[in-house]
């Protein structure tokens, strides 16, 4: 009978890959290994199912997002909920607003889907444009490096916050999801570009690359088919790792009025409208924040084992 090797801790180095991995069985192969990561896994899909399906969560709940019951809040109390912990109950789930007895559950649901459909969809411009750059600016080199490079250099040391608060108090009648996924992902990809830059210059002068170029592959050719699956470990555990700055960003714009605007639920914003109820309905503030706080923390996690696994040197201190 063969003796089995023990399975390494969970936060040991990993194990040799197997020659010819790619990254997605590189990251198949962690996520058996570390119990850390398929948590954090479990979590991250949990939530984006939550997001597709929220109109058919809130229907089960029996309450759209916007559906005021007053019967929920007590009007002499200056319309806190009635019962314990915010109104939980058969009825509300995980309670209701004060004042407007809102359902809870069917807001949270609903906030998961703006969130996440801003984040996604403002790190897709953000990688599109970043990996293009990046490429571009490490494998031609000279003027075109240095034209991109400098707009890098721009683009980072521009005040983004500063801007992203100004344009949108400006922007008054524009589609609002699509104006922020538009402005977070305009500030986003010297980063991604950055990263694909210095992996391209890494790559370029390998031999298989020379050899397609010595064989007539143009450069469209060598940047799709030899380039590019060589940064995408890279671009893979930095999408990750951009989610939840991204789900953070949306919910900061909406906790200080220039992001997704009501009835349209937003975490943030309901962070935000929770203030003024913290002492009276703490359960208000509690469920919104701890919402935000999983998605952050499961993408963040998850986000980490990838660059790990994907960009060892790259997570280097």
């Amino acid at each position: 009978m063969t003796a089995t090797a023990p399975a390494p801790a969970d936060g040991a180095p990993a194990p040799a890959a197997p020659p010819g991995s790619s990254p997605w069985q590189l990251a198949r192969r962690e996520l058996r290994r570390r119990p850390a990561v398929r948590v954090s896994l479990a979590v991250v899909v949990l939530f984006v199912l939550m997001a597709v399906a929220a109109p058919w969560l809130g229907a089960l709940g029996g309450w759209s997002p916007d559906e005021f019951d007053k019967s929920a809040v007590d009007p002499y109390l200056g319309g806190l909920p009635l019962g314990s912990f915010g109104g939980i109950s058969p009825e509300h789930w995980l309670g209701v607003e004060p004042v407007t007895g809102r359902d809870l559950f069917s807001r949270v649901v609903h906030g998961a889907q703006v969130s996440l459909m801003i984040a996604f969809l403002a790190t897709v411009i953000v990688v599109v444009a970043g990996t293009a750059a990046g490429i571009a600016a490490g494998y031609f080199g000279g003027r075109t490096d240095a034209v991109l490079s400098r707009l890098m250099d721009l683009t980072m040391s521009f005040p983004s916050l500063i801007f992203m608060i100004a344009m949108l108090s400006v922007a008054k009648d524009v589609n609002r999801i699509v104006l922020m996924t538009a402005v977070i992902g305009l500030f986003g990809w010297p980063g991604v570009a950055r990263v694909v830059r210095g992996q391209t210059l890494s790559l370029k002068h390998r031999e298989y690359v020379d050899a397609a170029r010595v064989g007539g592959s143009g450069a469209w050719r060598i940047l799709t088919r030899d380039i590019l699956p060589g940064v995408s470990g890279p671009v893979i555990a930095y999408t990750t790792l951009l989610i939840p700055g991204m789900i953070s960003t949306e919910a900061a714009l909406s906790y200080l009025g220039v992001g997704v605007r009501p009835p349209t639920p937003s975490w943030g914003q309901m962070i935000a409208e929770s203030v003024a109820f913290y002492e009276t309905d703490p359960m208000y503030f509690v469920i919104p924040s701890t919402f935000l706080f999983l998605a952050v923390l499961a993408f963040t996690l998850l986000g980490d084992a990838l660059r790990d696994i994907l960009d060892p040197r790259g997570g280097r201190t």
